[in-house]
């Protein structure tokens, strides 16, 4: 496999990083859950999704790297 195939699991990562710094997604007060304004439950949210999504990013690229060291013996 080439390098490039496998850097495309990275490409994931971007999916917080949209979610979090795209402003007006998330720019307003209801609905509020639990007396939390939608503004910060949103922001909260994305803490396990970013660590699920890291979590996968990292096991695509495990794999990936266990598969080539046995292609490679």
């Amino acid at each position: 496999m080439s390098a490039r195939a496998s850097r495309w699991p990275y490409a994931l990562l971007i999916i917080p990083f949209v979610g979090t710094l795209y402003v007006p997604l998330y720019d307003h007060v209801h609905p509020t859950v639990l007396g939390f304004p939608f503004f910060y439950w949103y922001q909260l949210a994305w803490v396990p999704i970013s660590v699920l999504v890291t979590g996968i990013v990292y096991r695509l690229l495990r794999l990936h790297t266990h598969k080539s060291h046995e292609a490679g013996s």
